[in-house]
């Protein structure tokens, strides 16, 4: 089972390479901390970890933090703590030196998922529920640029932004409001080009992965990723055929053009065209 494993990640990691080498120059560009503000740093089994909102994130860093010591159990902490807590050093908190030395010498891990299913989950998240921060922030602009005849109250709120509306934002070369972490490229948030990975983890094989990378960094033998949905944790998680819900919302070219959006993504982690 581990070797096939092993085979894998050999194979994910080529694929990365090969893209890189393909498309992009800058193989001999400098890592400035801008490049590793995402990374996530855990001193005790030596990893970086480059977090991808809406692939497993927040129970990584649960793992993170109790392989630091940090809490006893995953079970034990609650989303707040992971996401607002401040327990987990980032890589752009270290000088020049402390940052090459752990790019050097720890294990660097990225998990990643399907780009359209990835984006969906992220929608739901922030605009299908009240939220204090996208609605206002996000939604508003995006209500009173595409939406027409838009109601004060919605122009007022920012609450109810369509999928369409949404994606109508994503494309707009002149976006109202800026980009955001949570529908970003992977390769924009942990710059796969100028930061060889070591290991490549997919949301789709989420368990088999983790549980594989725990193993890699000889982490304790009971710490199993945790399974458990951690925000509204009623409602289903965003599956193919939601996604495909989502997406036959919008013009055939709208979907083509969000595909091209995303396009190094599909490519760099070998994800077929849906």
């Amino acid at each position: 089972k581990w070797k096939s494993l092993f085979q894998i990640q050999g194979e994910r990691k080529r694929i990365m390479r090969e893209t890189c080498s393909k498309y992009k120059s800058n193989n001999r560009r400098i890592i400035t901390p801008y490049h590793v503000s995402r990374i996530f740093v855990e001193d005790k089994y030596r990893v970086l970890y480059c977090e991808v909102p809406k692939a497993g994130c927040s129970n990584w860093k649960r793992v993170l933090m109790v392989l630091n010591g940090l809490a006893s159990s995953t079970k034990d902490i609650q989303h707040n703590t992971v996401h607002y807590g401040n327990y987990l050093k980032r890589l752009d908190g270290f000088d020049h030196k402390g940052i090459y030395h752990r790019l050097n010498t720890y294990t660097k891990m990225l998990f990643i998922r399907e780009p359209f299913e990835k984006l969906v989950s992220a929608f739901r998240d922030k605009f299908e529920h009240p939220n204090n921060y996208y609605h206002p922030v996000f939604g508003k602009a995006i209500i009173s640029r595409y939406r027409v005849n838009a109601t004060k109250e919605a122009l007022r709120t920012g609450s109810g932004v369509k999928f369409k509306e949404f994606i109508q934002y994503l494309l707009d070369v002149h976006r109202p409001v800026g980009m955001d972490i949570h529908w970003d490229h992977v390769n924009r948030l942990c710059s796969p080009c100028l930061i060889d990975y070591d290991f490549v983890g997919k949301f789709e094989s989420m368990e088999e992965d983790a549980n594989f990378f725990l193993h890699l960094i000889g982490a304790p033998q009971n710490l199993t990723f945790p399974k458990f949905k951690d925000r509204h944790s009623n409602e289903e998680r965003t599956t193919t055929k939601i996604t495909q819900q989502y997406f036959a919302q919008l013009s055939p070219s709208q979907r083509q053009q969000s595909y091209d959006f995303y396009y190094m993504d599909y490519l760099m982690f070998n994800y077929s065209k849906p």
